[in-house]
C-alpha cells in the first residue's frame, strides 16, 4: 500500500511537514528520494544552492492549495552539469502540479467556464484556456502512429461555410473516431490517403453510394471490399418512391397521415391502419402494384448476416427487381434502377455484412455536440484534435 502522503497528495517521494491556511491550504513538504544528475543518472553531486518553490496544487475541499517544498542546486561531480532538483508529477520551469493542470482541465470540460475557474482557483482565463489545449495536444500525440483498422466507415458532414465538408473515417469495429480530414475530393483526401499505417490490412470500407468515395476506395485501400451502406441504401429508395408516388397522386403525397403509413414497415401497423391503408391503396390507379414493389424491395435490403447459400437465392430476385426499375415508365424508378445496378455489388456484399455507418452518423452526433460547446470551431486543426481525443 503506498504511503499517506502520496496518497493524499497524488505525488510520488514526498512527505508532508506541515499544513497552514484556511481558504487557501499551504502544503510544506519534503522530497524523500535521492537526487540524480539527469543527463548521466549519477548520483555523486555537490549541492550549490537551496531555495523554496512554490508550487500550485489541486483543490481540497474547493479550497486552492500550494506546495511549498525545498529545491537545491546541484553540480554533478561526474559529468560537470549544472541543473535543479527534479520533482516527479512537477515539470521544469512550471509552476504548477500534472494533477492541479489535470483537475483544471477536467473541470473546465465537465462545464466549469474559464471566468469561474479563474476566480474560484486565481488563475487568468487564458491560463485556464492554455492549460485545456496542452491537454488535447498531449492526448493527441498518442493516435499519430495509430494503424488503420480492418474495419472502417467512411461519411461526410458539414464544417463550416467557408471551409465546406470534411470527412470522417470511423472504426465500426470499436465504434470510435480514426480521423477527421478537411475536404471530400479525391485530391484533399489524397494527402491523408498516402500517410495512412496498415491501409493494405483494411478489410472493409462500409460507404454511401458516393462515387468519389468508391474510386478513393479502390485505389487506396486495394484489399479492401467496398459494402454499400444499408441505411443510405433504403433512404435512397424511399425517396425515389415517394416522388414517384407523388406523381400518381399530388395531393395524398402531401397527407402527413397517408405519408406516416405508407412509410410505416408492414408488421408494425395495427389493424385499423392496415384496413386504411389499403383502402387507400385501391382509390388510386397503380398505386397497390407500386406499393407491393416497394415493400418487396426494402424487405430484399434488409436482408443481413445472410451465408452464401442464401445469398445465392436471393440474388436473382434482386437482378430481376433492378431490370423491373429500369422498365417502368416513372422517371425517379429509373434512375433508381441505373444506380442499383451500378451499385449491385457492393449492395449484394450488404447482404452478409451486419455493421452501417449508422455508426458514423451517431458520432457525428457526438462531433456536432463538441462543436457547440465551444460556440463553433474557425480552425479545423483545433476541431480534429478535440474530435480525435473526445471521440477516439
Amino acid at each position: 500500500m503506498p504511503p499517506k502522503d502520496t496518497i493524499l497528495l497524488d505525488l510520488p517521494g514526498f512527505k508532508i511537514l506541515d499544513v497552514v491556511g484556511n481558504n487557501q491550504i499551504t502544503l510544506r513538504v519534503e522530497f524523500e528520494d535521492k537526487a540524480s544528475c539527469p543527463a548521466c543518472s549519477s548520483s555523486k553531486l555537490r549541492t550549490k544552492d537551496s531555495f523554496i518553490r512554490r508550487i500550485r496544487h489541486v483543490l481540497y475541499g474547493q479550497r486552492p492549495s500550494w506546495l511549498e517544498v525545498k529545491a537545491h542546486k546541484y553540480c554533478c561531480r561526474q559529468c560537470g552539469k549544472y541543473f535543479n532538483s527534479r520533482f516527479p508529477g512537477i515539470k521544469a520551469r512550471m509552476r504548477s502540479t500534472e494533477p492541479c493542470r489535470l483537475e483544471i482541465t477536467n473541470l473546465h470540460h465537465n462545464g466549469w467556464t474559464q471566468k469561474s475557474l479563474s476566480q474560484h482557483v486565481g488563475l487568468g482565463s487564458a491560463t485556464v484556456e492554455r492549460w485545456y489545449q496542452s491537454h488535447f495536444v498531449m492526448k493527441n500525440k498518442e493516435f499519430n502512429n495509430a494503424h488503420c483498422p480492418r474495419v472502417i466507415g467512411i461519411d461526410e458532414h458539414f464544417f463550416t461555410r467557408k471551409s465546406g465538408y470534411a470527412t470522417t473515417v470511423a472504426d465500426l469495429t470499436r465504434r470510435k473516431v480514426f480521423d477527421v480530414v478537411l475536404g471530400r475530393s479525391e485530391p484533399s483526401l489524397r494527402p491523408f490517403c498516402r500517410k495512412l499505417i496498415g491501409k493494405d490490412k483494411v478489410r472493409v470500407v462500409v460507404m454511401d453510394l458516393s462515387e468519389t468515395y468508391r474510386s478513393i476506395a479502390k485505389k487506396h485501400f486495394s484489399n479492401a471490399l467496398v459494402v454499400a451502406d444499408r441505411f443510405h441504401v433504403i433512404r435512397l429508395v424511399n425517396q425515389q418512391f415517394v416522388k414517384t408516388w407523388g406523381s400518381l397522386d399530388e395531393v395524398g403525397r402531401k397527407h402527413r397521415g397517408l405519408v406516416s403509413l405508407m412509410r410505416r414497415h408492414p408488421d408494425r401497423m395495427r389493424e385499423d391502419q392496415r384496413q386504411r391503408l389499403h383502402k387507400y391503396l385501391n382509390e388510386v390507379p397503380g398505386l397497390h402494384a407500386l406499393y407491393t414493389f416497394w415493400q418487396d424491395l426494402l424487405r430484399l435490403l434488409r436482408m443481413k448476416k445472410l451465408n452464401q447459400r442464401q445469398c445465392k437465392e436471393i440474388i436473382p430476385e434482386y437482378l430481376w427487381m433492378i431490370e423491373e426499375l429500369k422498365k417502368i415508365n416513372f422517371p425517379h424508378l429509373q434512375v433508381l434502377g441505373h444506380t442499383l445496378e451500378n451499385w449491385k455489388e457492393e449492395i449484394a456484399r450488404m447482404f452478409r455484412f451486419s455493421k452501417t455507418n449508422g455508426i458514423t452518423e451517431g458520432l457525428h452526433n457526438k462531433m456536432e455536440m463538441i462543436s457547440r460547446r465551444a460556440y463553433g470551431f474557425r480552425n479545423f486543426e483545433n476541431y480534429r484534435l478535440r474530435v480525435r481525443v473526445l471521440c477516439s
